[in-house]
């Protein structure tokens, strides 16, 4: 960005900060302590923190564990390059994480953000697909849900269905994907309809749109199991996910789900 642009006050920067915040117009708060679950404020106010807590800060924070246990690491190293080397940190992680499965996954790939789990596994499934003893690269296009959001980079943006946080970025976002309606009993059950009945219809719409695309073009279908941001923390109606999973199966396609707000991503 060019020094005037940054310097141009008639477009509501703040002044005296060097930082390019959220909002361009309103300064944030700023935090000079936290403890548990308590935020402090330099203009001396206390805040209970119920952002960071549902998606970052989980344990709370100040926790003289969590603290130890990274100055450890620190003193041992700070970081080593993936693609040469590994660490007793990553691989205990990565044991704690698969072992967390009983048995349904074998790996863990670890990365520091949801954003960047999301694209790890689009590329990931697309990769899956030109891996196989017999290639399939006509599989380009994806499936994910209306009401929905897997991160603010390009590719985790188009695959939500966040409209507000789509709305700046939709010239740019990825024409090879398609969204399908999201889970919302509360919303979208109809009156006298049953929880399997609602179930089959989402799986019905889900068929309906491979089926579109052309099942064979089709890599993934992404869905969170309980949706943050976009939905209000709304889980999956009993035999939803099983029902996607049946249709995913139908057309050879995998099934993602993206539960970065419950800690894992698979």
């Amino acid at each position: 960005m060019a020094p005037s642009a940054v310097n141009d006050n008639s477009v509501g920067l703040e002044v005296g900060s060097s930082m390019l915040h959220r909002s361009l117009h309103d300064k944030p708060l700023r935090v000079v302590k936290a403890k548990g679950n308590w935020l402090h404020l330099e203009d001396g106010r206390v805040l209970f923190d119920s952002t960071g807590g549902a998606a970052v800060a989980c344990l709370g924070h100040g926790d003289e564990r969590v603290a130890a246990a990274v100055a450890r690491q620190m003193a041992d190293f700070s970081y080593i390059h993936s693609l040469l080397y590994t660490s007793s940190a990553a691989e205990e992680l990565a044991k704690l994480l698969v072992d967390s499965t009983h048995g349904h996954m074998t790996k863990a790939f670890i990365v520091s953000s949801g954003s960047e789990a999301c694209e790890a596994a689009m590329k990931l499934a697309r990769q899956y697909f030109l891996e196989l003893p017999v290639p399939q690269p006509k599989r380009v296009n994806y499936i994910a849900r209306k009401e929905s959001y897997h991160g603010n980079t390009l590719g985790a943006l188009s695959m939500s269905g966040h409209k507000l946080r789509r709305a700046l970025f939709e010239p740019v976002l990825m024409p090879s994907i398609t969204h399908v309606s999201a889970c919302n009993a509360y919303r979208e059950q109809l009156e006298g309809e049953s929880t399997e009945d609602y179930a089959s219809r989402l799986a019905q719409e889900l068929d309906d749109e491979f089926n579109r695309l052309g099942a064979d073009t089709v890599i993934a279908f992404m869905a969170e199991p309980v949706v943050g941001a976009a939905l209000g923390c709304v889980p999956a109606v009993e035999g939803y996910l099983k029902a996607m999973r049946t249709v995913c199966d139908k057309h050879g396609a995998l099934l993602i789900l993206d539960e970065v707000m419950s800690g894992n991503m698979y």
